[in-house]
């Protein structure tokens, strides 16, 4: 009897002969149904690392091998207008979170401020979701007349995929203050250092002006007899 094995590539890993296992991951198993020809390698709560080439040997003489290349997909979720999001007191806050890449909808979504459930029957009303099931689904969270206790961190929570967040501020004077950019800050730094290369420069000119006009003035006697002197002293202290 014709027996087919599973084997793994990535690290040369029999995984099944027959519909014996030989690996302690419990994910993987063997399906066959005596009355047909298919054998089927079965995955279970597939992982990113499962990704790669499987080969389906099959006992005959001479063996024959068939090759799989399994791509896993994984599902990714993110939130529009990341990772800060302004917004107006009174206004409406309109967070959107999209979820890609998964081969069946996520069961559910939840969706967090700061560590907490967001409870759309809670005492402040205005609070709604809508989520769009699909390819790719979309949920919104909708929060009418925006107030200061609305800001901070929001999150997305899907089943099938990662957490996303954003950072929501609402601004109760209605303007916003943009962050210095770098081109901004470097040119700031520029102009700092012009400033103190051109003050260091005219103390130099009026260092060295100052020092051309005292060259030009008439020596004393005092001073030549001074100069002379030390001289003097000087190549006696050599001698001794």
């Amino acid at each position: 009897m014709r027996q087919v094995s599973w084997v793994r590539h990535r690290d040369i890993h029999i995984l099944t002969v027959a519909t014996y296992t030989y690996t302690s991951d419990q994910r993987f198993q063997a399906i066959h149904q005596r009355t047909t020809d298919e054998w089927t390698l079965q995955i279970k709560y597939t992982q990113k690392r499962d990704a790669g080439i499987y080969e389906c040997q099959i006992s005959t003489q001479p063996h024959r091998s068939f090759y799989v290349n399994l791509n896993v997909v994984v599902p990714t979720a993110s939130i529009l207008g990341g990772p800060d999001l302004h917004v107006d007191k009174g206004s409406m806050i309109n967070l959107t979170c999209i979820i890609k890449y998964s081969p069946e909808p996520p069961s559910y979504i939840f969706w967090y401020h700061y560590e907490e459930v967001i409870n759309y029957n809670s005492e402040r009303g205005g609070v709604s979701v809508i989520t769009e099931k699909g390819e790719t689904t979309t949920s919104y969270l909708l929060i009418q007349d925006a107030r200061v206790s609305d800001s901070g961190k929001y999150s997305c929570s899907p089943s099938n995929a990662d957490v996303a967040g954003v950072r929501v501020h609402v601004l109760a004077n209605g303007e916003r203050t943009a962050p210095m950019s770098a081109t901004g800050s470097a040119s700031r730094i520029l102009n700092h250092h012009l400033l103190v290369m051109s003050i260091m420069s005219s103390v130099l000119c009026y260092i060295f002006t100052i020092a051309h006009i005292r060259s030009k003035l008439p020596v004393s006697s005092s001073r030549k007899n001074s100069k002379s002197l030390k001289h003097v002293a000087t190549i006696t202290t050599q001698v001794r």
